[in-house]
């Protein structure tokens, strides 16, 4: 009996013995993505047929020509029937920034516009969104637009 109390005894300490915790696995931080490549200017100088249309559209609201050069001097944007007028370009990584002087608007009549664009090199198109900046009597009223260029081969 003694021995049946000794085993049971040793068994319920072990059994009530506080278990190691298993060790934490390694927190394994997650790679930081790659930042993609910087546009080359070089591949984007030219003339584009440009289309912009609504966010949420496919239908064309304005064509224009964009001639670009292999760097940030010298563009130029034509719309239909107009003259054409410079444009202020900034790249930074895969992006072209160009913003516009202040002209009259190709959807609003007789309404002042500015634009700020950003634009990718994606699989041989010029493609991005366009902020248009109205001035009117009031708040300035803004609307987005998104654009896509095909090259004008020679």
């Amino acid at each position: 009996m003694r021995r049946l109390m000794l085993v049971l005894s040793a068994a319920l300490i072990t059994g009530c013995a506080k278990k190691e915790a298993p060790a934490p696995e390694p927190v394994v931080e997650p790679a930081a993505p790659v930042a993609p490549a910087p546009i080359d200017l070089n591949a984007v100088a030219g003339a584009w047929d440009i289309k912009t249309m609504g966010m949420e559209s496919d239908s064309v609201l304005v064509t224009s020509t964009l001639v670009a050069t292999a760097d940030t001097a010298g563009w130029t944007l034509t719309l239909a029937n107009r003259k054409p007028f410079a444009l202020s370009i900034m790249v930074s990584g895969d992006s072209v920034m160009a913003t516009s002087p202040e002209y009259e608007s190709a959807l609003r009549k007789g309404v002042k516009v500015h634009t700020t664009s950003v634009y990718h090199l994606v699989g041989g198109e010029l493609v991005g969104a366009t902020t248009a900046h109205y001035k009117v009597t009031g708040p300035d009223s803004v609307r987005m637009l998104r654009t896509k260029g095909t090259k004008v081969q020679k």
